[in-house]
Parts: C-alpha cells; structure tokens; sequence
C-alpha cells in the first residue's frame, strides 16, 4: 500500500498522519494578519521570539487613549500569556476566531496580551510545547529579546503576568505545568516578576478517578480518543495526560486561579481540578470554578455574544483586574 495513503493515526476532526509521515490537519483555521481592530481599537503585531526554533507569538495592544489617565502616560498593563486550544497537534494564534477573542480580552481587560504560537505535535512532540510556554513567559517578563521589544518594555507590567488557557482544552495542560514550573524555579524569573493568576478553560487531562459511570457511557469514545491523541502528541510515551497530584497543586506558582467547565468530555477532570486544589490547601477565594454548561466546548469562540460568553469574560476581567 502506498505509505502516503495508509493511515497511521486518525482522530477525526483533529488530525491524520500516514506511514509516510504527511500530517493532515483537520480542525479548520482561518489565519488573519494582525492589524488595528476595528471593533476594539486593539493593535497586533507578530514577533518571532526564538529564531532558533520558530517560535512566534501575537502581541495585542488596547487603545490607551481609551484608559483613564490613558494616551502615552497611561499606567502600565497586566500581561496576559494566552495558548490556543488544537490538542497539541492544531490551532493557530493567527486563527480567526482565537484572534477576535484576544482582541476583546485586550480591550475589556485593558491588558498586554500574548498569544503563543507554540509547536505542535507530532512534528515537535511533547515538551516541545511546555518548552515553548516557558520560553515565551521569560520573554513577556522582559528577558532577552523581551526587555528590547517596545510594547514590553514601554507598556507591560512584569509584575501582572496572568496564564489564560483557551481553545480546545490542551492549552489548559501547557498553563498548568508553566505554573508548576514557575512556583519550582521561582528564580528563573527576573526580579519582581510574578505570574499573578491561571484561567484554566475545559483543561485536557484524563483520569479515571474523575470517571463517573454516566460520562464513560457518555464519552467513552471521545475519551479514548483523547487517550490515543496524548500518546500521539507525546511520541508514543503516555505519562502526564494523567490529572495532577494534590500535592503537587500546592505547588502552583500563582496567586489565583479561575477553572472553568463546559459541556464536554473533560468536565469530570475539570472539576477534580478545582476538588485536588481545595484540597492541597489552597483558599476557596482563590480558586474559583466557573460553572458553563449546559455551554458546549469552545462556545466563548463561537458564540462570543452569548450571555454565557459574556459571563465568562467578566470573570477573566475581573480575575486580571484583582477582584475576583
């Protein structure tokens, strides 16, 4: 048979690989340039951070002319590190739908956003992508290239660094372990730079402790699927797909964190999420948990006008304001 039509692996509608190694994407993405946007006023522009491994990033800008006191004297702002969702293997910073939602979080948040633009697997298999989430938050904090572009240097705030984990639910995995590695190596990072808090959204992690008779008859074959997917994204190993430890949540390196669920497969996980940080100590002023369903998967992206869109943004905004 011929290797570039036999199918090695296939999880329809994500991705497909063939024995001769061509990759097949089937998750669609519209790229969009970065522009001015009209609705928000919100600039973007792209930046490569890491010539030596092409990573690349989206920066967003609000109108500071908008802000009180705003103009080129306005106050510093919040950076706020964002990862698209694709299950390590698709999505796209530069989607279309992704980029309108990092426009409006930018507005309303009146923060510097930072939409990374990590590798994807299986061409780059997992850490590639934890590698690049550690790499970009250095470089919003301000080191190296990062305390020589413009917008970091003129507008952020090293300080207020928030983790936001969107999309298709594995960008939750990436900001978990970029906090656990931040709280381990809490000198890696430049003096006086924190990250603030985690929004944790429809987070990919598996776990048969979080199964309930009713979701494994529900999702048993989206559940497997996601299994296949992470060991897939992961080269063939399957460690860490597996939710964390109670223990190892005390170690979060963050102040706050917001998880939220929605009508999918891994709301069992999400919600275990929230249960493990009680647990490990953490206050429950500090963790929050955000309750969207009967809201399906990706509906803040879909449908950004909905009312429980519109919820979910007013909690991100006040989490990034600090009155959660």
């Amino acid at each position: 048979m011929d290797p570039d039509a036999e199918v090695t692996f296939e999880f329809v509608p994500v991705i497909r690989q063939y024995k001769s190694g061509r990759v097949e994407r089937l998750l669609p993405v519209t790229p969009v340039p970065p522009s001015v946007d009209a609705a928000t006023g919100v600039a973007s522009r792209d930046v490569t951070i890491d010539a030596a491994t092409g990573l690349q990033e989206r920066l967003y800008l609000p109108d500071l002319s908008a802000r009180p006191g705003g103009g080129e004297g306005g106050g510093r702002l919040p950076v706020v590190l964002y990862f698209h969702g694709g299950g390590l293997v698709a999505g796209s910073a530069a989607d279309a739908p992704e980029h309108a939602f990092v426009n409006r979080l930018a507005a309303r948040a009146g923060a510097l956003a930072v939409s990374v633009d990590y590798r994807l697997a299986p061409e780059h298999p997992v850490p590639a992508c934890y590698d690049d989430a550690w790499a970009a938050l250095l470089w919003a904090t301000g080191t190296g290239a990062g305390a020589a572009d413009p917008w970091v240097r003129d507008r952020g705030d090293a300080a207020r660094v928030f983790l936001l984990v969107l999309g298709f639910s594995a960008g939750g995995n990436v900001a978990h372990r970029l906090a656990l590695r931040a709280g381990s190596e809490p000198g890696r990072l430049p003096r006086g730079a924190r990250v603030e808090g985690a929004a944790l959204l429809h987070l990919f992690f598996l776990s048969k402790a979080a199964e309930t008779p009713e979701s494994e008859a529900k999702d048993a074959w989206v559940r497997g699927k996601l299994v296949e997917l992470w060991a897939f994204a992961c080269g063939g190993r399957t460690a860490g797909a597996r939710g964390p430890t109670t223990r190892a949540l005390a170690w979060l390196g963050c102040g706050r964190v917001l998880v939220c669920l929605a009508e999918d497969a891994l709301a069992a996980e999400g919600r275990a999420y929230h249960d493990a940080l009680l647990a490990s100590g953490w206050a429950a002023a500090d963790a929050e948990l955000l309750e969207s369903r009967p809201a399906d998967h990706e509906f803040h992206l879909r449908e950004p006008e909905s009312a429980t869109a519109a919820l979910l943004m007013d909690r991100l905004v006040a989490l990034i304001a600090g009155d959660q």
